[in-house]
């Protein structure tokens, strides 16, 4: 197979509006270039979403990067990898130029995890890892170090981006990065109490409809994980992934450990699950320390 000559990679990377540096050959591997080296419109527009995510990533690392000690690395455990696109491009554009740090890539599906693993070694990405493992066998896992220094969670399907969020907590994340997807267990919830809220709330009208209660309990679960996160110590910021004509699944929730755990997100979420019924969610999804909580306890 004949070789590019580098004026002619350089050409192609700037006509396709590449970053510097990034491996042509890794975007042909993930299809997002035609072995010609060519990007159709639908190739696009996933790269330009996943460019858009690496940005907010690529800022969080660099936040991270200079608190860390001579010789230790930055880790990033990517939850529900698929075919780990963005641990990939977020190792070729950040990681690789490091000369420490691990991306962990998190996936159920094991001919996934195997293929990433294959494609990887291909690549020499050696600082990659894939486990066949789901969130909750990842918290248990000895092939994860004590501590992630950031999470990410890309479209996580209905509780997996609470089930992320809790593995970020127990791994002390410094910061996390999350798009969430497809919530229902809120809805569930709220079509299980719908009678009685019916009966003591004119508001209960906003979920009467199936339609809307699916909509509305999308809504409040995204409300309550930013809430909860703010009471367990971090500054939480909520933007769209990229415009609404590529995916009506695009809400970004940034959260950046600060230490500083809220007490009025701790009340208000108390507060906003008692008025919708909720109530049990406090024993499962979003488990507060007893009693008042200190303002600076938690990561260090």
């Amino acid at each position: 197979m004949k070789k590019s000559s580098p004026g002619a990679v350089r050409d192609v990377a700037q006509e396709l509006g590449l970053r510097e540096g990034q491996s042509l050959e890794l975007l042909k591997e993930l299809h997002i270039l035609t072995r010609e080296g060519k990007l159709n419109q639908d190739s696009r527009r996933k790269l330009k979403q996943v460019y858009h995510l690496y940005r907010f990533i690529e800022e969080l690392l660099q936040e991270l990067e200079p608190g860390l000690s001579e010789g230790e690395g930055l880790t990033l455990a990517d939850h529900g990898a698929g075919k780990s696109y963005l641990g990939f491009i977020v190792y070729d554009l950040y990681f690789r130029r490091l000369a420490a740090g691990r991306v962990y890539g998190i996936e159920t599906r094991a001919e996934l995890v195997q293929k990433s693993r294959e494609l990887a070694q291909r690549l020499g990405f050696e600082r990659m890892s894939f486990l066949n493992l789901s969130v909750a066998e990842s918290m248990q896992s000895q092939e994860l170090p004590a501590r992630i220094d950031v999470v990410t969670a890309l479209h996580a399907c209905d509780t997996a981006t609470d089930d992320a969020i809790a593995f970020g907590l127990q791994k002390q994340a410094r910061a996390m990065v999350l798009v969430p997807c497809c919530q229902a267990e809120v809805a569930r919830a709220l079509n299980a109490g719908k009678a009685l809220s019916l009966s003591r709330t004119p508001l209960a009208e906003l979920w009467r409809h199936p339609l809307h209660t699916r909509e509305l309990g999308s809504q409040i679960t995204n409300v309550l994980r930013c809430l909860y996160l703010e009471a367990m110590g971090y500054q939480v910021t909520v933007t769209e992934l990229v415009g609404w004509e590529h995916s009506l699944k695009n809400e970004l929730i940034l959260a950046r450990y600060t230490g500083q755990r809220k007490r009025a997100a701790a009340q208000r979420l108390r507060e906003i699950l008692a008025q919708f019924g909720l109530q049990a969610l406090l024993q499962t999804r979003f488990r507060l320390p007893e009693g008042q909580p200190p303002e600076s306890a938690g990561v260090a």
